[in-house]
């Protein structure tokens, strides 16, 4: 029976690893329900790890997209998870920002016996050897080390998105650079070369390009981490970023599953890794699940009708430059052209007008500049709202 399932893999000396991230279990856009195309999306997950033979799946962080998702998205996270790792392969989940790693990782001694590995806020991940074709053999305070049927060993650093209170460490003067350089440290205390060699984790790294669905995500710059401290590595692969892209050649986000915003016009994928020994090449999977996310302008209502008509399935912004505001009756007649339009705005020529933004649409940094200016008549100082955002983010 066991040497009937290895035969699923291929027959040379290598591993085949899919990185992928930021699945946003149970995020929305606006008012709409989005959860069953993130379900698409992981069922096309499932489908290309079948169809390319992939023994083991990294998931860098951010599977949900609150610290406390509805039993509805827990439900889709639980039963996606187990059909990507199916009878043969292992799947190696870390936390990101918008988890909460203890909830995360509390299931993890009993998935760890399904292939399934959490690693939440610190701490050695539960494994079991098992019978399993590809399996954890080793694990300690930041990492695995995992093998497949053939022998073949990848060693994994393990690193959820890291702050000092979810590393449970006490505030201090160290710059951030120089605590992760030592966080990643604890998880190189198992490492002792002859394998692929690879970091798994929740970051932002300096260069890297922000896209509209993620707020604050640099908290001005103290987060960001510099590419130099990812040079022990033969690939990292990171989550934290919705935009697909490479920072020099072993540096990857592999994106969100789904566009979360407007502004993410790149294609989705996953990221295909062959191993060879310590080598390891990187293939672009796309991803076709989900809805196009449209930005559109017009100047004419009328042609909007018509342009709105032409983007049936998708999820759609229009900005409209008028002379005069729009009628009701023109109101209702754009949205019923397409049951996608999720926001319309309209901007009236030569009329003194401001922009209204909605508080539920601004980031914690933009609410606090808000109410900042509200008492003081000044924007606050960069420090400050960096200060601001750190306790918020350690207060989560």
């Amino acid at each position: 029976m066991f040497s009937a399932r290895r035969t699923l893999f291929p027959t040379r000396e290598s591993m085949n690893i899919l990185h992928t991230s930021d699945w946003h279990i149970g995020k929305r856009l606006m008012d709409r329900e989005r959860l069953p195309e993130q379900e698409q999306a992981l069922e096309e997950i499932a489908r290309i790890c079948e169809e390319r033979s992939v023994e083991l799946v990294l998931v860098a962080g951010d599977v949900f997209d609150t610290y406390m998702p509805s039993a509805e998205a827990e439900e889709v996270f639980f039963r996606a998870v187990k059909r990507i790792a199916g009878g043969e392969r292992a799947v190696v989940i870390v936390s990101g920002n918008h988890d909460d790693g203890v909830r995360l990782a509390a299931s993890a001694p009993l998935a760890a016996e399904e292939g399934i590995y959490l690693f939440g806020n610190g701490g050695s991940a539960a494994f079991s050897g098992g019978d399993r074709p590809v399996r954890a053999v080793e694990a300690g305070e930041g990492y695995l080390v995992m093998e497949n049927a053939r022998g073949e060993r990848v060693y994994l650093n393990l690193l959820p998105y890291p702050n000092e209170a979810r590393l449970k460490e006490e505030k201090t003067e160290e710059g951030y650079a120089d605590k992760l350089r030592r966080w990643l440290e604890r998880g190189e205390a198992g490492y002792r070369g002859g394998m692929a060699h690879i970091l798994l984790s929740h970051l932002f790294v300096t260069g890297g390009k922000v896209s509209e669905s993620e707020r604050d995500i640099d908290l001005g710059g103290a987060r960001a981490v510099p590419l130099s401290l990812f040079a022990p590595f033969d690939y990292v692969a990171l989550g934290h970023l919705h935009k697909p892209q490479k920072l020099g050649e072993r540096v990857r986000y592999s994106g969100s599953i789904l566009q979360y915003s407007f502004d993410e016009s790149e294609k989705k994928q996953v990221v295909l890794l062959h191993t060879d020994g310590q080598n390891i090449t990187a293939e672009d999977i796309p991803l076709s699940a989900g809805k196009r996310l449209v930005r559109l302008e017009e100047r004419d209502v009328t042609r909007a009708v018509q342009l709105l008509k032409a983007y049936e399935g998708a999820f759609i912004e229009l900005t409209l430059h008028l002379a005069a505001p729009l009628t009701s009756a023109e109101t209702q007649q754009l949205r019923a052209a397409n049951e996608g339009l999720v926001s319309l705005i309209v901007r009236t020529r030569g009329a003194a007008t401001a922009t209204v933004v909605s508080r539920s649409t601004l980031s914690p940094g933009e609410l606090f500049a808000q109410y900042y200016r509200s008492v003081y008549g000044d924007d606050p100082a960069s420090d400050l709202t960096q200060a601001f955002l750190e306790l918020l983010e350690e207060g989560a």
